[in-house]
């Protein structure tokens, strides 16, 4: 991990024995194999994660932020370079600019039956992200870790099925979901988290509301 800066290195470290919360926890039977990119870098405002914005015309996860990624292709030779596929394809990532530090435990999301491996990287070289395909991806962010780790930026959405969970508001966009849950599980292991208000919750506003119907 040469060149990795010391404030990454403890989340490397970390991360691959993470303790999956329950809520994400793969079920017996088999789901669709999958993989993200969790990109981080060091960018004018400090350390940061790129965030692409899906597009609202998807039949999953339509219209939410999320890590670059998709589904594990036969051509792929596994999360890693599915990760990193996706992340070209989505927001121009040169691949040869990103150091793979480690691959995290596979988490599910029940909604779409996804079983989704993230793929910690450092962004050794970064540079400029386009969305690829506007018919998939409609925006590129890199989100500081200090907005993400803000308190003021962090609330509990509730969905109208009754499940709650973490949400950000960051860069004018609600990050919420299966996206929202991992940065939460990302800042306890970095050491980032500050104290925040779990109680302050909201409803899913109808924007979000809608696309959560299309997922």
């Amino acid at each position: 991990m040469t060149g990795v800066p010391d404030w990454l290195r403890g989340l490397a470290a970390a991360a691959p024995q993470m303790t999956v919360p329950e809520a994400l926890r793969p079920p017996p039977a088999d789901s669709r194999p999958s993989a993200v990119l969790v990109l981080f870098g060091d960018g004018p405002d400090g350390p940061d994660l790129l965030l692409v914005q899906r597009g609202p015309w998807l039949r999953r996860h339509a219209g939410q932020p999320a890590f670059p990624g998709g589904a594990i292709e036969e051509a792929d030779s596994g999360p890693v370079a599915a990760a990193l596929r996706e992340a070209a394809e989505e927001a121009g990532v040169d691949a040869s600019g990103v150091e793979v530090l480690a691959v995290l435990p596979e988490l599910f999301i029940r909604r779409s039956g996804f079983g989704v491996t993230p793929v910690l990287a450092w962004w050794r070289r970064p540079g400029p992200v386009t969305p690829g395909d506007p018919a998939e991806v409609t925006g590129c962010t890199r989100v500081p870790l200090a907005e993400l780790a803000n308190p003021d930026h962090r609330l509990t959405v509730r969905h109208p099925s009754g499940t709650a969970g973490p949400a950000f508001r960051v860069q004018g966009m609600l990050v919420w979901g299966f996206t929202a849950a991992l940065v939460d599980l990302l800042l306890a292991l970095g050491g980032w988290e500050q104290p925040w208000d779990r109680g302050h919750e909201e409803d899913l506003p109808p924007d979000a509301l809608a696309s959560a119907a299309r997922s």
